[in-house]
């Protein structure tokens, strides 16, 4: 396994009236972060808010090229974001135990936190397609050049993780430095991956080795 300390470029935030980030998603234009009773869109040029939706939004986030998907306890809602709208809503494979989401390949991947889990779902009814089994806490998920990453937080450690989307098995690892929890994870397809910050409020940028 390759390990080496994740290189931080940027921190965008604490935003204000932002408590907790949670999920965090790109839609090639935006970063939306999930805050608890809201998504926001933020400009990562100038870390400017865009816009909100009001929606329940306490865990990850994924947007599709068209839709974005949020986790809400035990349920993921497919929102519109041109309007805001709550299109549809599946169940959740962990009950309420979820935490990261992505979007790739045509289906959902929700991270399950405590059971150290990743499902792949159908996005249209929640059917859990396969799982693969991690050694370590699931917070964020997210897929860039076929590769899958997740992200850790345990106490005061938290690390970004690649592993093999067959075995589950560990090839690399950023790790964050004390205090910089990983709650929401996103690549923006090239070398950056964005970073919830959980309670501090902030989204970090870290750069994707190669």
């Amino acid at each position: 396994m390759k390990r080496s300390a994740a290189e931080i470029t940027r921190e965008y935030g604490p935003f204000p009236d932002v408590e907790n980030v949670h999920g965090v998603t790109y839609d090639g234009r935006q970063v939306w972060m999930a805050t608890g009773d809201r998504l926001s869109a933020f400009d990562p040029r100038s870390g400017e808010v865009l816009r909100s939706i009001p929606v329940d939004a306490d865990a990850g986030t994924a947007f599709d090229g068209r839709h974005l998907f949020q986790i809400a306890e035990e349920r993921i809602q497919k929102i519109d974001p041109a309007t805001g709208r709550v299109l549809a809503t599946i169940p959740a494979p962990g009950g309420g135990g979820d935490s990261g989401l992505a979007w790739a390949e045509g289906t959902l991947w929700v991270g399950e936190y405590r059971g150290k889990k990743i499902h792949q779902v159908d996005p249209e009814t929640g059917a859990i397609l396969r799982t693969i089994v991690s050694n370590r806490v699931v917070t964020g998920v997210t897929w860039v050049d076929g590769d899958l990453w997740h992200g850790t937080w345990e106490g005061e450690e938290s690390d970004l993780r690649r592993i093999d989307p067959r075995t589950g098995e560990v090839l690399e690892r950023l790790d964050m430095p004390p205090g910089a929890g990983v709650s929401g994870l996103e690549s923006d397809g090239g070398d950056q991956f964005f970073c919830g910050g959980g309670g501090s409020g902030k989204v970090r940028v870290v750069r994707r080795p190669h």
